[in-house]
């Protein structure tokens, strides 16, 4: 063979492997092209991924005044302050920017560290072998079957400080679990703060409490079927609505916002 052939045989392929190896970091690594993340593709820091409709944008973030890494999700396109709505690992954050973010072998989503020590798990137990991992104009995280579209975990019932329109508080009576807020540390550290917002009920009347602890911080008083009682002017300055169910001693208590707003409570 001659050299010269030799060498354009070497150079088509040495193309051909640069092409696949972009093609693969894209995939893998790119920034804001996808809103899925699949058990052959991840999160690396700094990467992110972006709703259908650009809403909302999930990656690594650091919080105010601090070097700490975190997964976490927040409003997309807002130019400052950055508000985050949902963390992974808010009580185990990384320390540089070695974090990936993917679907381990067991089917969960996780956080890891440069030399891949578990910091975070979805921890949900499933019968799916092929899962994937979205995040919707919602705000939602969710964790689904790929072939079914069944959603195995969402962050909407693993909320932090965060309350976005779709999303709910819940409490059953007779197991006692719960969905609520519950706020961060302080604005540097989103550990799991003493403030927690959820749904009380006694004597089948609920009421929205924020506990500081254990102790009752504040209450809105009683649900009468359109207001909680006890926060004035509610009928008129809440014009949406919150819409209260029942079902087998579960309370769910929802809010509709503006569906063309960015909008949410934060505790």
């Amino acid at each position: 063979m001659k050299p010269e052939k030799l060498l354009s045989f070497s150079t088509h392929h040495l193309l051909l492997l640069l092409l696949l190896s972009f093609s693969y970091f894209c995939t893998r690594f790119s920034s804001g092209s996808t809103d899925t993340i699949t058990s052959t593709t991840s999160i690396k820091d700094p990467a992110t991924i972006v709703s259908k409709a650009n809403s909302f944008q999930l990656g690594f973030f650091s919080p105010a005044n601090s070097t700490n890494r975190h997964v976490g999700i927040w409003f997309n396109n807002q130019i400052s302050p950055q508000t985050i709505v949902w963390v992974a690992n808010r009580d185990n954050p990384l320390t540089d920017s070695s974090g990936i973010f993917t679907i381990s072998e067991d089917g969960n989503l996780v956080v890891l560290d440069g030399n891949h020590n578990l910091l975070w798990s979805t921890n949900v137990s499933s019968s799916a072998t092929n899962v994937s991992a979205r995040i919707l104009d919602s705000g939602n995280l969710v964790l689904e079957d790929s072939a079914s579209k069944m959603v195995i975990w969402q962050s909407f019932k693993n909320p932090c400080d965060v309350f976005l329109a779709s999303m709910e508080f819940m409490t059953n009576t007779r197991t006692n679990e719960k969905i609520q807020l519950t706020s961060w540390n302080n604005p540097s550290d989103p550990s799991m703060g003493s403030f927690s917002l959820g749904l009380h009920v006694l004597h089948n009347i609920p009421e929205g409490v924020v506990w500081n602890g254990q102790k009752t911080y504040w209450r809105s008083g009683p649900w009468n079927g359109q207001i909680f009682i006890g926060i004035p002017n509610m009928d008129s300055t809440y014009l949406s609505g919150y819409t209260l169910d029942i079902d087998d001693q579960t309370y769910y208590l929802s809010a509709t916002f503006n569906e063309d707003e960015n909008f949410g409570y934060c505790l």
